[in-house]
């Protein structure tokens, strides 16, 4: 039998008890839970015993942590600021991490861990798990159609991509505070634009808008964004294309918008939001995560096509279903494959990186009220 990967977490909150607790306890094929770290558990057990009813060792402290020996793996769920530090740390006492997003504050800091955790033969994984959403992958399958496809969209010129939400006041958290890596830019901004990266490649300009909309907390801390990504024609682009990236605080609609992708023929349109988080905040038992049913988004949320036909004319309209379920458990699956095999990263660290490099230069074009290069990467 394979060694399993004796896990801690980092932190018991939304991130730790929805995102990562669930799937380390149900893939029991990769992972043992062996610990979290908890600095101030309110009842025998702590949270993980409350919600679960598993008993797992609790650390207080991160040093407690570092020096313990049995841990193989160290997921990193703390506060946005804590990213970089933690995960730091946990490399350098030869620690696997998965650190979720955004990775760290910086992309010098990004690019720093990436280089250690090379030097040390380690795993640095980023949590960039929206690219198992269940609309991103039925996406993917219809940009993938062929342009004799009777739903192909034809060549993209536009592409806008939302997480919009109403909420008037401030959560009270440590999101709220302005800390490093703060602001919806940060807490959201990773997933829109990692999934615009992993379909469209590296923009070459970036033009930003980030305020405090609702003029509550600190005027530092952006509460919406929407940030546009130009790409110029050439030989992966016939057109030029934008893709228009949105998150929106005082957004009064239900479903919210998802997915808007218009090309030269046709367009397709999507609402609402994956499943899967609010599965995982309400699930009784972890294995739930393995049954039919999980991560499936109803039918009436599925998107639409529109078609232009051959006459330029007439538009037909038919449903683009999302049929594959979304998949966050194929992430960890990775992840333990990776560290247990060596198998190949489905989330690369420079992909991470690239991520933090594009939220620092839309800060920079927001501050400068400009449009700002993205610089060229040379390819070998």
């Amino acid at each position: 039998m394979a060694r399993l990967i004796n896990t801690c977490v980092l932190g018991v909150g939304l991130a730790g008890l929805t995102f990562h607790v669930p799937f380390i306890l149900a893939l029991s094929d990769f992972f043992i839970l062996h610990s979290v770290l908890e600095r101030n558990p309110h009842t025998e057990g702590g949270k993980v015993k409350e919600r679960f009813g598993v008993a797992v060792k609790i650390h207080r402290s991160l040093d407690e942590v570092l020096a313990d020996q049995e841990i193989d793996l160290v997921i990193v769920g703390t506060p946005n600021d804590t990213h970089y530090e933690f995960t730091k740390a946990a490399l350098n006492v030869g620690k696997h991490v998965l650190v979720d997003k955004p990775v760290t504050a910086t992309v010098e800091q990004a690019k720093e861990l990436g280089a250690l955790a090379k030097t040390k033969g380690l795993v640095l994984y980023a949590f960039q798990n929206r690219r198992w959403d269940t609309d991103f992958l039925a996406l993917k399958k219809l940009l993938a159609e062929q342009e004799t496809s009777p739903q192909s969209l034809g060549t993209i010129t536009e592409f806008e991509s939302h997480f919009d939400r109403f909420r008037k006041g401030l959560k009270g958290t440590w999101k709220d505070k302005p800390l490093p890596a703060a602001g919806l830019t940060y807490d959201l901004g990773p997933h829109l634009i990692d999934q615009t990266l992993c379909l469209f490649g590296r923009p070459t300009r970036i033009t930003a808008f980030l305020q405090n909309l609702r003029g509550v907390g600190s005027p530092d801390v952006d509460d919406s964004f929407t940030i546009l990504l130009h790409y110029d024609a050439g030989p992966r682009n016939p057109y030029p294309l934008t893709a228009i990236l949105r998150a929106h605080i005082l957004s009064v609609r239900a479903p919210q918008v998802r997915y808007i992708v218009r090309g030269t023929s046709g367009t397709y349109t999507k609402y609402g939001v994956d499943v899967q988080e609010d599965q995982l905040k309400v699930i009784s038992s972890p294995n739930a995560i393995l049954e039919d049913g999980y991560g499936m988004e109803p039918e009436n949320l599925w998107g639409t096509v529109e078609r232009i036909e051959a006459d330029d004319l007439t538009v037909t309209k038919s449903i683009w279903p999302s049929k594959d379920p979304g998949a966050y458990e194929n992430l960890f699956r990775n992840l333990g494959a990776a560290i247990r095999d060596g198998e190949e990263l489905a989330v690369k660290w420079e992909e991470a990186t690239s991520v933090i490099e594009m939220i620092e230069l839309a800060h920079r074009s927001a501050k400068e009220g400009a449009t700002v290069q993205v610089p060229f990467l040379a390819t070998s």
